[in-house]
């Protein structure tokens, strides 16, 4: 394992920094992928898959840094010399009172998904519910969201 992250310390880091375009974080995306693969080694079932594998943990850290980024919210001056900070998402909060005016079901789904960036396969295992159920329900209320939001566009 150390021999192939020694020769393969370049690629890796090329990789990442096709993804990320910044190199202090590409840097810290091949060190903690490195970290990962190594705790994670054990688990590791076929030898030759290293590369695949290897490269798999270090696109996985390459877009959580991406989802890190666009977590990152710039305040303005004025509100930061008010000495108070509300997180100004949504502003009008119109998108939070559609998502709870939907069904509990459906709104929690959305929740997970969006709101705490889970995947489908997580949700429907948090849910207890069919992949397929997870899916229909994220997908009719993203339309009926879609729907309501147009319709208030045009009022």
């Amino acid at each position: 394992m150390t021999s192939f992250l020694i020769e393969e310390q370049a690629r890796a880091y090329r990789l990442a920094y096709s993804y990320l375009n910044d190199r202090e974080e590409a840097l810290d995306a091949v060190q903690t992928a490195v970290c990962r693969a190594l705790e994670k080694r054990d688990g590791l079932r076929e030898p030759d898959a290293v590369r695949t594998w290897f490269f798999r943990i270090l696109v996985n850290v390459c877009t959580d840094q991406l989802r890190q980024r666009k977590r990152v919210t710039f305040v303005p001056p004025e509100i930061l010399d008010q000495g108070t900070y509300e997180d100004p998402l949504p502003f009008d909060g119109t998108l939070a009172e559609r998502v709870d005016a939907l069904p509990a079901e459906v709104a929690s789904i959305i929740r997970l998904r969006f709101y705490e960036e889970l995947s489908l396969k997580e949700i429907s295992q948090i849910q207890g519910l069919p992949l397929s159920t997870v899916k229909t329900r994220l997908y009719g209320g993203l339309k009926k969201l879609r729907v309501s939001l147009e319709g208030a566009e045009c009022l």
